[in-house]
């Protein structure tokens, strides 16, 4: 019986996670090399989503802008904003951003504080420019296989041939795969959404 539960829990925590991240890997998280003397108050503000690989909580998101800020107690607020391109409804998740270690560490942890099942999910920025482009990683480990997700992060809601052509450098350096990018329409939003 109690094998049984622990199958149980851990069908559970699959699913759970397969909700965070789509993209299932046989084995564990790969090692990434995160950025050194990162600068979070540099790295706060608007970001438009360029590319992400897909998960569920973003189907068929459009407009996709995440906004940093200090909230001035030790914690970085996050507030997602996204259409969704099928029923036009718009959707706004809020967040917390957690520095894992040292301050100028780019290891950090997300939880969603206004989704049903909040959880720490793994935020990790591979590289930025601060000014263009930030490359995002998360993955987390379930027993036999992990499940993996990236996003390319943008100042501007089109960015420039080369803009991505810098953040592409950074997925490459790591080893991750470009064909689960999938990319965000950030065509026709209007004013509204860009606030």
């Amino acid at each position: 019986m109690r094998c049984r539960q622990q199958l149980v829990l851990l069908t559970l925590a699959a699913v759970v996670a397969a909700v965070a991240a789509q993209v299932p890997s046989l084995g564990p998280c790969p090692e990434m090399k995160t950025m050194d003397e990162f600068n979070v108050n540099k790295y706060l503000g608007r970001w438009f989503q360029a590319e992400r690989y897909f998960s569920l909580f973003e189907f068929a998101a459009k407009c996709v802008i995440s906004n940093y800020t200090d909230s001035g107690d030790g914690r970085y607020l996050v507030v997602n904003k996204h259409v969704n391109a099928l029923s036009g409804l718009k959707s706004v998740i809020q967040g917390d951003l957690h520095v894992m270690g040292r301050q100028d560490e780019s290891k950090m942890t997300i939880s969603f504080t206004s989704v049903p099942v909040p959880m720490d999910l793994p935020y990790w920025v591979l590289g930025t420019d601060y000014d263009n482009y930030a490359v995002v990683w998360s993955c987390s480990n379930f027993g036999l296989f992990s499940t993996r997700n990236a996003w390319i992060l943008t100042r501007a809601p089109n960015a420039s041939l080369e803009v991505m052509q810098n953040a592409y450098s950074v997925v490459d350096r790591n080893g991750i795969s470009r064909a689960y990018f999938i990319r965000t329409d950030q065509r026709n939003c209007g004013e509204s959404s860009r606030h």
